[in-house]
């Protein structure tokens, strides 16, 4: 199942949960009841958003060398996970 992070604009808070993709989280309580965390003092009907993330590379199997970063150059830092 993937990871999505939630963020309440109410309380300031995000929260990481994993659930199907068919499934939408639409308020706090819910949110809470699938991360298994107290409400609070935040009412269960407050509405959260899902945030946007980038995906993990979980593992490769390729066995040559890594493509060159979309840029034509290597991301400053190291950011795309290739080395330079």
């Amino acid at each position: 199942m993937p990871t999505y992070d939630y963020y309440c604009e109410t309380n300031g808070r995000k929260i990481e949960v994993r659930h199907k993709i068919s499934e939408n989280i639409t308020c706090w309580g819910e949110l809470c009841a699938l991360a298994n965390e107290d409400t609070g003092d935040t009412p269960a009907d407050t509405p959260v958003r899902r945030l946007i993330t980038g995906g993990a590379v979980i593992g490769s199997t390729g066995s040559g060398p890594e493509p060159a970063c979309a840029s034509g150059a290597c991301c400053p830092g190291g950011m795309c996970g290739f080395p330079e």
